[in-house]
């Protein structure tokens, strides 16, 4: 065997296993999306079409796959994230980033639901979690950068939108008040409007 056909040969073996921890990953969102908030290995692999075998083989414990979940969904984040003009006025930006963190956390729920059932146990998901948090407070410093600068307790503000834009008050509107989508994000966008006055 030449060294090139050696070549070709890890590198298919490599293209399926990525291909298989892909579709074990799939596997894994598409059960929560579908309301099995804790899947079992055994459904993940059926649902991924491969031995419980291959699924260890490719994921060490829960930890490594929910950290590779994780990354599918940051994949999913970034295709649905579209850049806020700061220049634009106040209401629109407020307007644009409270639609974007709907659909956000929409996209996010029941990855969000599976994950605080077992977040207490999970250092994985605690990371997870702490990314997501950090992800929106950079959204917020960056479309609400021109009122942060002139804010007398810029973190406290940040904070504070943070709280009004995140998985925990979003669930409090959709899950333990009934909302529907629409009267949950305009509760959303006062509560960003009236902390940037």
């Amino acid at each position: 065997m030449t060294d090139i056909e050696a070549s070709n040969r890890v590198d298919g073996r490599s293209a399926r296993s990525e291909r298989t921890r892909r579709a074990i990953v799939a596997a894994h969102l598409a059960l929560i999306d579908e309301g099995d908030l804790k899947p079992t290995g055994e459904r993940i692999a059926e649902r991924a079409g491969v031995s419980l075998r291959t699924l260890w083989t490719n994921f060490k414990d829960m930890e490594t796959l929910f950290a590779a979940s994780g990354e599918l969904v940051k994949e999913r984040q970034d295709a649905m994230y579209r850049r806020i003009e700061p220049e634009l006025p106040l209401v629109e930006r407020v307007e644009e980033f409270c639609s974007q963190r709907v659909e956000v956390l929409e996209m996010l729920a029941p990855s969000a639901r599976a994950s605080s059932l077992r977040e207490p146990f999970s250092a994985q998901l605690r990371i997870n979690r702490a990314r997501n948090i950090a992800r929106a407070r950079r959204q917020i410093e960056e479309v609400f950068e021109t009122e942060l600068a002139s804010a007398v307790e810029r973190d406290q503000l940040v904070n504070a939108i943070t709280v009004a834009s995140t998985w925990s008050s979003w669930s409090m509107m959709r899950d333990a008040l009934q909302m529907p989508i629409d009267d949950a994000e305009a509760i959303m966008r006062r509560m960003v409007a009236a902390l940037l006055q």
